[in-house]
């Protein structure tokens, strides 16, 4: 059929006169453009009822996949990284067992005023008091306080201060107060020291 036809065809064609169920006696062009125009309309159909679920099924499953590949990445590093991790471990579980160790327990504060009792005469001080204050239960530990009173020299109190933090178990120093005391050169020095309990020790 020639394009002159064809174009003629179409010219000629009246679209209000369209009888849809005499489709089978329609021009062949006009035919042709209605099943062009019913293929378009299934596939348009089709993509937004198919095709679009089924492309946003496919953008989850790539967000899961890079999730688990992440998951994967990071459990494979860990894996490689297991025996050091142990090794780690073993070592913080040894490190924090020697410092509960320098942690007295109740039947070792006697011994540790005595030892801050002899710290004081080694340094040349004269020990006015020694107290033993009430004690402060923390969520891990237990705090013991100590109130201690001397009087000496600046660099004996300096000596006492050093021996006390060089002392095996953990004693902190806290609240100074350094004043004159009535007699020539000599300081008198009121200072808190704290030394701690493990509280699991107690279980």
């Amino acid at each position: 059929m020639a394009a002159a036809d064809i174009i003629q065809q179409l010219q000629d064609f009246d679209l209000s006169e369209i009888d849809w169920d005499r489709v089978g006696i329609w021009p062949t062009p006009i035919k042709v453009i209605a099943c062009l125009l019913a293929s378009t309309a299934i596939i348009v159909a089709g993509y937004f009822f198919f095709v679009k679920d089924l492309n946003l099924q496919l953008e989850s499953a790539r967000a899961k996949e890079q999730n688990l590949r992440s998951s994967f990445e990071t459990k494979a590093f860990e894996a490689s990284n297991l025996e050091s991790y142990r090794a780690q471990m073993v070592e913080m579980e040894a490190s924090f067992g020697a410092l509960v160790a320098q942690l007295p327990s109740d039947t070792e504060v006697p011994g540790l005023l005595e030892d801050i009792d002899e710290k004081g005469n080694e340094s040349g001080l004269n020990i006015l008091t020694i107290d033993l204050q009430a004690e402060n239960v923390r969520e891990f530990y237990v705090e013991l306080p100590i109130k201690i009173e001397v009087e000496g020299g600046y660099h004996d109190l300096g000596a006492f201060v050093s021996g006390i933090a060089g002392m095996p178990r953990i004693v902190t120093l806290h609240d100074y107060d350094i004043s004159q005391a009535s007699e020539g050169n000599i300081l008198a020095m009121n200072i808190l020291a704290k030394t701690y309990r493990y509280k699991g020790q107690e279980e």
